[in-house]
Parts: structure tokens; C-alpha cells; sequence
């Protein structure tokens, strides 16, 4: 059976894709190399690794939401899953590079769009997990299908600004939420009631409305 090595050589957008979208580029290795595989059917389990790198005070606040306060992370700080994905590699003698294409999400009930949407700056670190089926052929020229362990691994960074620029360029200054149907039917409600034109504006109006009532609740505190 040939033994598989995995590896990554760099991370970059994908053209002119219909939803934003990162390739990273997977290098396979074969030994021997003269062995020929056939194809295999891969299965990538690819986590974040929020502990290998360090963060500025202002994304410890974005990532409160996520982590709490920053004095817990060393028990609430853990690798998060990213996705799973599966891809088809075709056949190939020695070594074969193939896109491992991540498909990213602008929605905030994600929370890996959370954990990326704060990092201002440095390095995004992600472990991938490798599963599957290698097909190959025997000494007797015969097919063989052999699983392959979830111990084979690899590891790769990317800025955290390529996934900002990804986004800006599919929803240039704009974001998104998914909404429970009755809530969204609520917020339009509002909007109608008081001739709002836009969900934007009807959601900027109702916070003003709650900062004022903020602002005046602590004052009230003060005076007394």
C-alpha cells in the first residue's frame, strides 16, 4: 500500500466563485513514488486553532462572545471546527497537488465567521484531519482499496486579512444575519407601521432607540 504525506503550500481566493471561497493548495505525497494510486476519495475534518496565536485587546473584546472574558481562556479557548469536506483526487505517481476548496459564510450564527470576522491582523492557523479511501494497484496489477487512518494531518496559515478581503469583495460594506421568521416578520411589521423604506434603517432606528434609553436609564442612576 502506498504511504500517503500531506502538506500545504499556500492559501488564495477563488476567481470569480459564486459564493466566497478559499483554496488551499494541498500537496499529496507517494512512497514509493514508482507505485501508482489510482485515485482516492479524501475526507478533511479542518478545525481553527485559536491557541497558536496571541491577540490584541480589541479582538479579546470581539471574541468575548465566543471565549467570555479573556482570564478564562486558558479553560474555554479550544480548536473549533471549521468544516467538513470531502474532495476526489485523481490518479497520480510520486506526488499531486489539488485545491482543497473552503467555502466561507458572511453569517454571524456561524461561529467561525465570529472568530474571523475579529482578528485584525496576524496569521489564521488551521489544523486538517485527512480520512478516506486510497484505490491503488498490487504487485499483480490488481485494485485495491485501502482506508486511510485519521491520524495523517497537516497544517497550514493564512492572513486573517485575505478572509476580509474576500468578503469585501463579495459584500462590499455589508454583512448578513439569518433571522427566525417570526422575528423577521416582527422587524418588517415595525417597518411598515412606521413607513421605514429599509430593513437597515427600521434595525438603525431601534437602536438608536435603545442607546437613548440607555443613556437615560444611567443617568437616572446618577442622580439618585
Amino acid at each position: 500500500m502506498p504511504e500517503l504525506g500531506f502538506s500545504f503550500e499556500g492559501v488564495e481566493p477563488v476567481e470569480y466563485a459564486a459564493v466566497p471561497m478559499l483554496a488551499a493548495k494541498l500537496r499529496i505525497v507517494s512512497q514509493p513514488a514508482e507505485d501508482a494510486v489510482h485515485s482516492i476519495i479524501l475526507r478533511c475534518q479542518i478545525q481553527l486553532e485559536p491557541t497558536r496565536r496571541r491577540y490584541a485587546e480589541t479582538e479579546q473584546q470581539r471574541l468575548h462572545d465566543l471565549f467570555g472574558e479573556p482570564s478564562r481562556w486558558a479553560r474555554t479557548v479550544r480548536p473549533m471546527l471549521w468544516m467538513n469536506t470531502s474532495i476526489s483526487v485523481p490518479a497520480f505517481n510520486g506526488s499531486v497537488m489539488v485545491d482543497l476548496q473552503l467555502p466561507c459564510t458572511f453569517d454571524f450564527n456561524v461561529a467561525a465567521t465570529k472568530y474571523f470576522h475579529a482578528l485584525e491582523a496576524g496569521e489564521v492557523v488551521v489544523t486538517v484531519m485527512f480520512s478516506g479511501t486510497i484505490f491503488y494497484a498490487d504487485a499483480d496489477e490488481r485494485l485495491q482499496a485501502t482506508q486511510i487512518p485519521w491520524d495523517k494531518e497537516a497544517s497550514f496559515r493564512f492572513p486573517a486579512a485575505t478572509w476580509h478581503r474576500l468578503m469585501d469583495t463579495h459584500y462590499p460594506n455589508a454583512g448578513w444575519l439569518s433571522l427566525q421568521r417570526d422575528i423577521l416578520d416582527r422587524l418588517n411589521e415595525y417597518k411598515v407601521r412606521n413607513a421605514i423604506p429599509t430593513f437597515e434603517q427600521a434595525l438603525q432606528e431601534l437602536l438608536e432607540q435603545a442607546e437613548e434609553r440607555a443613556a437615560s436609564q444611567a443617568a437616572g442612576g446618577v442622580q439618585q
